[in-house]
């Protein structure tokens, strides 16, 4: 080999190399999530089909609007159509958490349908519900992740599409 092989080859593994570090740097651990949103994150809930349990690490990856109500709620009922056109005009995900049992919920939205899944809360809604910051336990309550997993907003009583249309596009 000569000098000048030599020299190409070195400077060819040192560019190598340095790609290699500098790819290394920029792979980093995401953040740990808080305890509240890791929470959510793990929960399993009761479809209202019966079907398989949704999970909601499903959800993660995409900003996801999360709103806790009932049918028996009236402010949760006049603001679910308004989520609902968030959800078609915005691109969010968007999961209706129903604090109450599956009959009531089901007949409810045959008459109001919306285009997001809904699932049954029960004790593990409500205790979720308390842990992202709704320490009244009132309803409706909706809380937003952002594609990361961490809460970015939240509110107890119920939205307006003028507050909906603050959070970012999704």
């Amino acid at each position: 080999m000569n000098r000048r092989q030599i020299l190409t080859g070195g400077a060819a593994a040192a560019a190598a190399g340095l790609g290699l570090w500098t790819a290394l740097q920029r792979r980093q651990e995401p953040a740990a999530l808080s305890s509240a949103a890791a929470q959510f994150w793990a929960a399993r809930f009761d479809t209202l089909d019966g079907g398989p349990q949704l999970a909601t690490a499903t959800l993660r990856g995409k900003p996801l609007l999360v709103n806790f109500w009932a049918p028996w709620c009236g402010p949760c009922v006049k603001e679910l159509p308004e989520i609902d056109q968030f959800h078609q005009s915005r691109g969010w995900a968007v999961l209706g958490i129903a604090i109450d049992s599956a009959e009531p919920v089901r007949a409810f939205l045959q008459k109001t349908p919306t285009h997001f899944p809904h699932v049954l809360g029960g004790l593990t809604g409500s205790g979720l519900s308390r842990q992202l910051g709704n320490d009244q336990g009132g309803l409706p309550f909706s809380v937003a992740f952002n594609a990361a997993g961490e809460v970015v907003w939240r509110k107890l009583g119920p939205t307006s599409s003028a507050e909906l249309q603050t959070l970012p596009a999704a």
